[in-house]
């Protein structure tokens, strides 16, 4: 199996102009591409339509290129380019199998695994059932991508959906019990249940004693590599596992480290400087406004701010650190870290391209 990442630059939510200008150049095959993960410029709250905007021009432009299998593709938008962030679209191709590639070299590459979990009855958002069906697909993924062991796992990128006024009166309609009537709350509340999902699948949570009542309570459940973005535009999760195996060959590979708090940019630096003469393609972190409402001791506003969420606040200040250490705004920060790293932090992960 050979992965490959390719940024693409975007002049709206619907801009294909770049990804067609790499096609033609031969840069990207769409015939192998497995995944698209965007940065669009909307609020990246409930009513961000740039996300379902971009995903549509997405399957539309793809969808000449391959009979039946861009019914594969996952498209992962997340809104909301706060600051600095430049809107962009990241390319993910994968060609080969893992039990193909030539192995045992002891060189480790970029492997990419999906999948997809089922659609979510509106009661089941923020709960064990979220986090149980998020754990089985994750696992799914991960074999998809032929990685060995779950310390060769790097990011993992959720999409997962959340409640609408319309699917809260339908659950009213059946007497269902919801984990929360706020549109917006809901968005955490599904964003948290899929990280815990993912550390499950990891082994950093234990499944055995989780209950629903920790869910977006109790911080020191956590992922190290979870990202995961809530959105409209679906109502199942759509997973992208980042890691590094054997099985896959090429000169990507990807690291990961953790931002103890959005002013953290010395874990973004560790990983460039270990990886120093290899070429930096891209770098994938979130963004939270630490619920203490402290940032090192100093009180920080952005959870009383009733005019801009405290999401859009976040993923500008880290969008605007890490830019600073990579020297390149065209990078993914997602908003809403709950259960994504301590509390207040959050992964950070970078890919590399060996300078051989």
């Amino acid at each position: 199996m050979k992965c490959s990442v390719i940024k693409v630059p975007a002049a709206a939510p619907h801009d294909t102009s770049g990804l067609k200008a790499s096609i033609e150049a031969g840069i990207i095959d769409p015939a192998h591409v497995v995944a698209v993960l965007g940065k669009t410029e909307g609020n990246g709250c409930v009513n961000d339509f740039t996300r379902g905007y971009a995903v549509m021009a997405l399957k539309q432009f793809f969808a000449p290129h391959s009979a039946d299998g861009q019914a594969a593709v996952s498209y992962i938008m997340s809104g909301g380019t706060e600051g600095i962030l430049s809107p962009h679209f990241t390319v993910m191709s994968r060609s080969g199998l893992p039990e193909t590639a030539e192995a045992g070299l002891g060189l480790k590459s970029l492997a990419i695994g999906v999948s997809r979990t089922r659609d979510f009855l509106p009661e089941e958002l923020g709960r064990l059932s979220q986090v149980d069906a998020v754990a089985e697909a994750v696992s799914r993924a991960v074999h998809d991508a032929g990685i060995a062991s779950a310390e060769d796992v790097h990011f993992v990128q959720i999409k997962c959906p959340l409640l609408t006024a319309e699917q809260i009166h339908e659950a009213h309609g059946r007497k269902a019990e919801l984990v929360t009537e706020d549109t917006y709350k809901s968005m955490g509340y599904s964003r948290g249940a899929s990280a815990l999902g993912v550390a499950v699948a990891l082994g950093e949570v234990g499944r055995e004693g989780l209950r629903d009542e920790q869910i977006c309570v109790n911080w020191e459940l956590y992922s190290t590599v979870a990202s995961t973005s809530a959105g409209s535009e679906l109502s199942c999760c759509e997973i992208i596992v980042f890691g590094n195996s054997s099985a896959a060959e090429g000169p990507y590979f990807i690291d990961h480290d953790v931002m103890k708090d959005s002013i953290d940019g010395a874990a973004l630096q560790r990983m460039i400087d270990r990886h120093a003469g290899d070429e930096l393609i891209q770098v994938l972190a979130k963004a939270e406004a630490d619920p203490s409402g402290y940032v090192r001791e100093r009180r920080h506003t952005m959870l009383d701010d009733s005019d801009i969420n405290h999401t859009r606040h976040a993923r500008a200040v880290v969008g605007g650190v890490l830019a600073y250490v990579c020297g390149d705004p065209m990078i993914y920060v997602s908003g809403g870290g709950e259960h994504q790293g301590p509390a207040g932090g959050g992964p950070v992960a970078a890919i590399f391209r060996r300078n051989q």
